[in-house]
């Protein structure tokens, strides 16, 4: 017998608990939600749940961060598989980049017909 859940005293003897079939939510992997916003080109990072697969991942972040249509598109991406510099490191690893002026678009001349550049 056993009173968990708040029920009482329940028979657990003979009866299939499920325990073993799949991993418990702990277990689950965690993913890292971006949404695609109806008027923005850009996906944003908008959260981050734990599903047991990529299917259910997708699922359940439609479920929970475009209850009000605010998306059309969604990106789940397994949070182990990204890789991210540390805003920490932001000027030792951004700082090779300052010498090199020629990467900027002050030395070139830009025609007229060219517009939004």
């Amino acid at each position: 017998m056993s009173a968990e859940g708040g029920h009482g005293a329940v028979p657990t003897t003979g009866v299939e608990t499920g325990q073993g079939e799949r991993p418990s939510r702990r277990a689950w992997p965690l993913y890292e939600v971006f949404v695609r916003g109806k008027r923005g080109l850009n996906h944003v990072h908008v959260g981050s749940l734990h599903a047991a697969d990529d299917e259910m991942a997708l699922h359940n972040a439609r479920d929970v961060y475009t209850r009000r249509n605010e998306g059309v598109s969604i990106w789940v991406v397994r949070a182990e598989a990204i890789t991210a510099s540390s805003p920490d490191e932001k000027d030792p690893f951004f700082a090779p980049s300052g010498d090199k002026v020629y990467r900027h678009p002050t030395f070139y001349a830009i025609p007229e017909e060219v517009p939004h550049l």
